[in-house]
């Protein structure tokens, strides 16, 4: 029987890789995208392109408004977007977000009876979001399985993240290997409405060092 899996993708880089990783796996894909009120839809059109490129068995988009309680530079117009490098936890985090998105996601996996959802979080490159360290996924497959019908009926729930000990050049080579089409993909926090990057955020340097250092041609659009 195969085995179902729902897979968030944003649109960036790193999901798109997880979903490829996912189907490479025998995983029947249920992609799950977020409108929460970030600064630009170019990302959904990316999700949208790269479910179909990877044949999801459905790709639900679901709306929050993330933006009503602000607080990031991601979700509030008020706040820049840093372009340069700073301490400690970035103004582009996103309270409690990736709580929420597996918390939906987990809620989806209860209605059609999926044991594992799939989510690119990274404690390597990355931009020191609390929301994406190993402890964080740990605690949530915890209560994953305390709060649910199935985790109490003893179908266990899996939080996977297989993208969590590697670098972006890791997760670049091992996309491209699995047939990743990246030109499709937007990883920049303030991307134009043709999904053209800044080339100065924290996504976009961590996108172009990763191609960098893993020798392969960035094929992303720069504003």
């Amino acid at each position: 029987m195969t085995k179902k899996a729902i897979v968030l993708v944003s649109g960036g880089l790193d999901s798109a890789t997880v979903l490829a990783m996912a189907k490479a796996q025998g995983f029947e894909c249920y992609a799950l995208s977020f409108n929460y009120g970030q600064r630009h839809t170019s990302e959904l059109q990316a999700a949208q392109r790269v479910a179909q490129q990877m044949g999801v068995k459905e790709h639900k988009v679901v709306t929050l408004n993330l933006d009503d309680i602000g607080g990031s530079a991601l979700t509030d117009d008020s706040i820049d977007v840093p372009e340069e490098e700073s301490d400690g936890i970035p103004v582009t985090y996103v309270p409690a977000r990736n709580t929420v998105f597996l918390s939906i996601a987990l809620g989806w996996a209860e209605v059609i009876e999926a044991q594992d959802i799939c989510i690119g979080v990274n404690a390597v490159d990355y931009s020191g979001y609390p929301d994406c360290r190993p402890e964080f996924i740990e605690a949530f497959e915890r209560m994953a399985n305390l709060a649910t019908k199935m985790g109490v009926e003893g179908q266990k729930i899996t939080i996977n993240t297989p993208l969590m000990k590697l670098s972006k050049a890791d997760i670049v080579t091992e996309g491209t290997e699995l047939g990743v089409n990246y030109a499709d993909t937007v990883s920049c926090y303030q991307a134009d409405d043709d999904g053209r990057a800044c080339a100065k955020c924290d996504a976009c340097r961590l996108r172009q060092v990763g191609f960098e250092q893993a020798g392969l041609v960035d094929p992303t659009r720069y504003q």
